[in-house]
């Protein structure tokens, strides 16, 4: 009998050849098969027989199909969302805007929330489970995108607590809002992407002209009027964006700085 746990090992050296956390990879997609969780695999269940799931799932991700969308969950700060084809992957760089916020009011909190870009919810959400006294409202084109947010609203038990808007950005929005989030696409129409996510992933969560800084052009300019006083906006950036965001954001008169992800990348705008 092949166990669990040689099944793992045959599963990571396969897809070694497209990821870069095959062995994490791995056990998501066999913990998923095992209807349990990752920690209560590795824990108890590495000497199981292999699930007869498991095979398909490994030949899914072998066609670089995100994990996330194999699974139809992927964990963000404290909180599990539900996510599929249709929508932008959480990424754990993405948790450098919650940590900004987490440090900027440092014990106090903000009110009123405004998640631009929203997708499945992944940062308005992940804000109102750190401030359960908090509000919110999240912006999105893509009513796809809004139908997993409001899913997972409702699955957190926030639907009393948030708002979803199918929109343009700010149009139509009135602040103030204490702390504005967003995670618009920063990718220049030109740049290569790897197929997992440029085969995968909606070009419209991507891709944002061709100094990929089209929609920090549309989003600063409004932040002066929507964030109320003492609030901030704490917006993701590519990593080689930090000199034209500051700028755009200099140039409406706001102060800003930059915050650096886990890989010491910069990663975030602070303004306010």
């Amino acid at each position: 009998m092949t166990t669990l746990r040689q099944a793992l090992t045959q599963a990571t050296a396969r897809i070694a050849t497209l990821s870069d956390s095959p062995r994490l990879d791995a056990e998501l997609l066999a913990a998923h098969s095992l209807g349990c969780t990752r920690e209560a695999m590795l824990l108890a269940r590495l000497d199981y027989p292999v699930p007869a799931a498991f095979e398909a799932l490994v030949e899914r991700r072998l066609t670089h199909e995100p994990v996330a969308y194999i699974t139809g969950s992927r964990a963000f700060w404290t909180i599990d969302l539900l996510v599929g084809p249709g929508v932008l992957v959480p990424r754990a760089d993405s948790e450098t805007l919650i940590e900004a916020a987490v440090d900027h009011f440092a014990g106090r909190t903000p009110a009123r929330i405004l998640d631009l870009g929203t997708g499945p919810g992944t940062l308005l959400l992940a804000a109102l489970a750190e401030w359960p006294q908090a509000t919110g409202l999240g912006v999105d084109a893509s009513a796809q995108a809004l139908d997993y947010a409001r899913r997972n609203g409702d699955a957190l038990g926030m639907v009393d607590r948030v708002t979803w808007l199918e929109g343009d950005w700010t149009a139509g929005i009135d602040g103030p809002f204490d702390l504005i989030l967003a995670n618009p696409p920063y990718i220049g129409t030109g740049e290569a992407l790897p197929h997992e996510v440029a085969g995968h992933e909606p070009g419209g969560a991507l891709f944002a002209g061709v100094d990929g800084l089209d929609d920090y052009r549309r989003i600063v300019p409004e932040l002066p009027r929507l964030l109320a006083p003492g609030g901030i906006a704490t917006i993701e950036i590519g990593h080689e964006q930090g000199d034209a965001v500051l700028a755009l954001v200099a140039d409406v008169g706001l102060p800003a700085r930059l915050v650096r992800d886990l890989g010491s990348r910069p990663r975030c705008v602070v303004a306010g």
